[in-house]
């Protein structure tokens, strides 16, 4: 069976440095993709509050998010992740970097916690909880959905490769943040590493024909324009 895909709802940088944005105009939020393979049903990035995530999905599906099976995340920084918690039935998975790197982080700074106020404390003890839930994600979901690194936006960022018979789909996080960055071969200013992240884009452009941005709507790769 044909993997498909679908974009849930299109995100947004909270500031967009191409547009002249210096500081935070609107709240960000990540490009939220459903991917079907066989019978998973795999929600990448889900970034909405929960109500509007809930309503976007019955909108885009005419399902519930009950019937995801599967949440990826590109990456754990919060905004990726931020209504994980609305789909408890499903398995979540990241890159295994990307898990040990996060929970690392997030215990560092707790151990700090004597110069924290409660509040940030009890916030980073709720990130670590949800962090357990996390599973290292498979090479695969499907003999044409695989999983693969995206390094640069951090350093254990991962991506989808969806390759139905006539196309080749790159899920790509902030690997590739907004259409108008690849456009001008630009990396996000927020990468863990802007060399090893614009690597990333070049290889990206090389393979794929569609690019899903992180923070925008999906976008066929240059070598298509023409």
């Amino acid at each position: 069976m044909t993997v498909e895909y679908a974009i849930i709802s299109i995100g947004t940088l909270s500031a967009n440095r191409l547009w002249g944005e210096s500081a935070s105009v609107r709240t960000a939020h990540a490009t939220t993709t459903l991917v079907r393979a066989g019978e998973r049903m795999i929600l990448v990035d889900p970034s909405l509050p929960a109500a509007a995530l809930a309503a976007r999905f019955g909108e885009r599906t005419g399902r519930t998010l009950a019937d995801v099976t599967d949440v990826f995340c590109t990456t754990l920084r919060p905004v990726h992740r931020r209504s994980v918690a609305a789909l408890p039935n499903a398995r979540w998975w990241c890159g295994e970097l990307e898990l040990e790197t996060f929970r690392a982080e997030l215990e560092g700074r707790l151990d700090s916690a004597g110069r924290l106020g409660a509040d940030e404390a009890a916030a980073l003890e709720s990130d670590l909880r949800v962090l357990q839930r996390f599973e290292p994600a498979p090479e695969k979901f499907g003999e044409q959905a695989a999983v693969i690194p995206l390094p640069g936006p951090t350093d254990g960022s991962m991506g989808l490769l969806l390759t139905p018979p006539t196309t080749t789909i790159v899920v790509a996080g902030n690997a590739a943040v907004t259409a108008e960055h690849v456009e001008r071969g630009q990396v996000w200013e927020g990468c863990a590493d802007a060399k090893a992240a614009l690597r990333t884009l070049q290889d990206m452009l090389e393979l794929a024909d569609v690019i899903v941005p992180g923070h925008d709507n999906l976008m066929l790769t240059p070598r298509h324009w023409l």
